[in-house]
């Protein structure tokens, strides 16, 4: 997802510069207040909750703000991301932010900050104070704020530049100009952007063949873990003797042992622009470990593609295999061929529902030649594409 948070002091022109930024990627805008505002309005149970401590002289607690955050967020599942404006405002929200959207499966992108002095800060909300009617826009009110925002906001700034994530932007010129600025940042976060697949699909379905012409097409790192599973095998490796066990039956190899794997050739490729991976995850509890292994990396899954195929071509396709060179051991016994299926059948509904909610998965018919499917599978790839970058 292409989450944004758009920073800067009081007048530096976020609400403008928002409004076509939403429009240009299709995100989803958030404003702490404007929607703190609509769910007063709304009379929700939050709403009303925050209104009683505003009444009282309050303000709304964070507790109800990132409640109100997640509900705004899950309202729109069809947005390629989120533009936060004037949010986080504190330390405090900023590690809020960070853990609401781990929870959600994405990370913050990076923060933008319109940079603008303060004296010309102040010549604007003055100027504009005469046709809003904002009682803040008084001199007085706008030089607290300003001191405010030094004191209490300005410290995110130093939380995200530790990450690598702040980036100022010259706020001072005409609106276009700005909003050259803004864009031209935003593309190049974009283009650190990792486009990570996951190829599934039940044994037979052609993943191998599809997963090394996508990694070729779009320039990514291909990771099968049978691939690499059989090269210990063959290296008799300590891991290859405990993986080759588990193969020779059709089983699932240990996790950590897969882990392991992976994380190896995910650090053999620190440039890549992206990984495919084919065969992982083949159970619910993979998909967790994938996610976190990915998020430890500060990126996630971008989308599982499913090969859906039928249980008779998979048997045909899986015994032909075992007449060639490219044959595994467990394509010899027909009986392996039908337990592994049967362990596909049991555990793939969980994975999809799993990459399902997350609004990450969808299917392509295994149906026809290599060709037809590579097709089929080059339009999602590149409908991906769309949304993180």
């Amino acid at each position: 997802m292409l989450n944004i948070a758009l920073f800067g002091p009081p007048g530096a022109g976020k609400g403008t510069q928002s409004k076509t930024l939403i429009e240009k990627y299709n995100l989803t805008y958030i404003a702490t207040g404007d929607i703190l505002r609509q769910e007063i309005l709304d009379g929700t149970p939050l709403g009303m909750e925050a209104k009683d401590i505003i009444d009282k002289g309050g303000l709304a607690s964070d507790e109800i703000i990132v409640q109100i955050l997640e509900n705004r967020i899950l309202a729109n599942p069809d947005s390629n991301g989120i533009l936060f404006d004037g949010f986080p405002r504190t330390v405090v929200q900023a590690y809020i932010l960070e853990g609401l959207l781990l929870k959600l499966n994405t990370s913050l992108m990076c923060m933008l900050s319109l940079e603008v002095p303060e004296e010309e800060l102040i010549q604007r909300m003055l100027e504009r104070g005469k046709t809003s009617g904002r009682a803040d826009d008084k001199e007085d009110v706008i030089k607290f704020r300003l001191q405010e925002y030094q004191d209490k906001t300005f410290p995110v700034a130093g939380f995200y530049s530790q990450k690598k994530k702040f980036f100022p932007i010259n706020g001072v010129g005409k609106q276009e100009d700005v909003l050259k600025r803004l864009t031209k940042a935003i593309e190049k976060n974009l283009e650190n952007v990792w486009l990570n697949i996951v190829l599934f699909g039940p044994p037979g379905g052609g993943k191998g063949t599809q997963a090394k012409k996508l990694a070729e097409k779009y320039n990514l790192v291909y990771i099968s873990t049978g691939e690499l599973l059989r090269k210990e095998i063959e290296s008799n490796t300590e891991m290859g003797k405990i993986a080759k066990t588990f193969m020779e039956k059709g089983d699932i190899v240990p996790d950590e042992i897969a882990i392991r794997l992976i994380e190896g050739k995910i650090k053999m490729n620190p440039n890549a622009k992206g990984f495919i991976f084919k065969g992982y995850p083949s159970n619910i509890v993979q998909a967790y470990i994938l996610d976190g292994l990915l998020q430890r990396l500060g990126t996630s899954v971008t989308g599982m593609l499913e090969i859906t195929s039928t249980t008779l071509q998979s048997i045909k396709r899986l015994s032909a295999r075992a007449k060639t060179e490219s044959a595994r051991v467990y394509d010899l016994d027909p009986e392996i061929i039908i337990h592994r299926l049967e362990v596909y059948e049991k555990k793939a509904p969980k994975v999809a529902e799993y990459f399902q909610k997350q609004n990450k998965f969808s299917s392509v018919s295994g149906e026809g030649n290599a060709d037809e499917v590579f097709q089929r599978l080059s339009l999602s790839v590149e409908s991906l594409m769309k949304k993180i970058r």
